[in-house]
């Protein structure tokens, strides 16, 4: 398992279909994921640490394990079938879960959790985005980050993570 971290969301144009980028921890491997609407907007409300004034689904769940006393301790991507990705939600007493990754993802975004993808699915689907040289700054980085970002949904379409 290789840890990944949630670079952001977009809508690839010209389907308007939300994307969920997520970026191999010390690798060059980008793995965009294909999500709803919804999914779209509780992760990047969790990214910009926006809060509704009424829990969405994926924040009743977080605070509902927190009452409970317990916590979520990985999301793992395990698999693709089709072009269909599907995540398992681990929690503190090893207990799993099987979930959409888009939904772990908000739920991990929320939680402080780590998530990991499989070697199979980053050799499989995800896509090398060599790195540019930077001044070091953070604010240098993410904004480099986020244009490579934009250029490859530009030129990406589903089509490119057809297996037949």
């Amino acid at each position: 398992m290789r840890e990944v971290d949630v670079v952001g969301v977009r809508v690839e144009m010209p389907s308007s279909q939300p994307i969920v980028l997520l970026r191999e921890v010390g690798g060059e491997r980008y793995l965009p994921i294909w999500i709803g609407a919804a999914e779209a907007s509780a992760i990047a409300f969790a990214q910009q640490g926006m809060e509704p004034p009424r829990p969405l689904t994926h924040d009743l769940f977080a605070e509902t394990l927190r009452v409970l006393g317990h916590t979520l301790s990985q999301v793992r991507i395990v698999n693709l079938t089709d072009g269909v990705f599907e995540a398992i939600l681990v929690f503190d007493d090893k207990t799993e879960i099987s979930a959409r990754p888009s939904d772990s993802i908000a739920l991990a975004l929320r939680t402080g959790t780590p998530v990991f993808c499989t070697e199979e699915i980053l050799a499989e689907a995800g896509i090398p985005v060599p790195e540019s040289e930077t001044d070091g700054t953070d604010e240098v980085v993410e904004e480099e980050e986020v244009e490579r970002f934009r250029e490859f949904l530009d030129q990406v379409t589903p089509e490119d993570f057809d297996k037949s």
